[in-house]
């Protein structure tokens, strides 16, 4: 068996390179087609990273009555913390309310109209956070019945609008990358299927003298793998040299999380070498079949 697997290595190394040209043009389709999913890839990790941090901000904001005593404030926290939908709660007195409200519109490089003001016109709050974006209305019209309660800011339709977002793009996602997929899967059927007809008279000489489909088949199909790792190793070579753009461009891109082209580096690695050698490996088994069942 060794014996065997080695001969059909040592025959697929010999027509990688016998066929130079044609084995070089199933290697750049592999590279294109590998360059694409991994880009993609990227992108789309980066984006449901986003949404998911996005989904991890979204919370309920209880503004507290000007006549609430610190008593009042107390147990009204008390019983938010106890509130199986929630992971925590922020107490925002006036003070802050107001100096993040200045920072912000000096971020925005805007006036800030409350300097004119005698008194200070917000009012303290609490910051609910949620176990998750669709317990928004849940604890808001809990919220609501709390008689410290002067007002709520109900985010129910923002979630809502988040996990819309999010589902979309996570079955779009899969769609796009099946279809990357199968567009691969063509294209180098019908590369192998070149290479094989290329040589369909030594293929036709080595049935004539007793060769098995299996002997005629497997050295097309390490063939079909060298073509996959080579398209890979090329695939990841570009990328990890292109890596300092591609992370300045996912930090500039998407400024709202903490992702870097080197967290992923493990999953693309796996992803694009997988991918490389799978479709190299069935395209060949393909292409062969075909052939040999004529």
């Amino acid at each position: 068996m060794i014996g065997f697997v080695a001969f059909s290595i040592r025959r697929a190394w010999q027509g990688f390179w016998r066929n130079a040209l044609m084995s070089l043009a199933a290697t750049a389709t592999m590279v294109l087609m590998l360059v694409l999913l991994a880009g993609f890839w990227i992108i789309q990790t980066g984006l449901l990273s986003a949404l998911d941090f996005t989904e991890q901000k979204v919370e309920v904001v209880a503004n507290i009555d000007l006549d609430a005593t610190p008593a009042d404030i107390a147990g009204l926290e008390a019983r938010i913390r106890a509130m199986p939908e929630v992971t925590g709660v922020t107490f925002v007195s006036k003070d802050e309310a107001l100096a993040r409200f200045q920072a912000s519109m000096k971020a925005q490089g805007r006036e800030d109209l409350t300097k004119y003001l005698d008194t200070n016109p917000l009012t303290a709050s609490e910051e609910v956070k949620l176990k998750d974006p669709g317990f928004s209305k849940t604890v808001a019209d809990a919220l609501r019945k709390e008689p410290a309660v002067r007002n709520v800011l109900d985010t129910k339709d923002t979630a809502q609008n988040v996990k819309t977002v999010t589902d979309i793009l996570r079955t779009a996602g899969t769609v796009i990358l099946v279809v990357i997929g199968v567009i691969v899967l063509f294209i180098i059927v019908n590369t192998i299927r070149l290479a094989v007809f290329a040589r369909s008279e030594e293929i036709e000489i080595m049935r004539l003298v007793g060769a098995s489909d299996a002997f005629i088949r497997w050295p097309f199909v390490f063939e079909g793998a060298m073509v996959g790792l080579f398209g890979a190793a090329i695939t990841l070579t570009g990328l990890y040299l292109l890596s300092e753009p591609i992370a300045s461009f996912m930090v500039d891109f998407f400024r709202v999380l903490p992702l870097s082209f080197g967290s992923l580096a493990n999953q693309l690695i796996l992803i694009v070498t997988a991918a490389g050698l799978g479709l190299g490996i069935l395209g060949s088994w393909v292409s062969v079949r075909t052939y040999l069942i004529r």
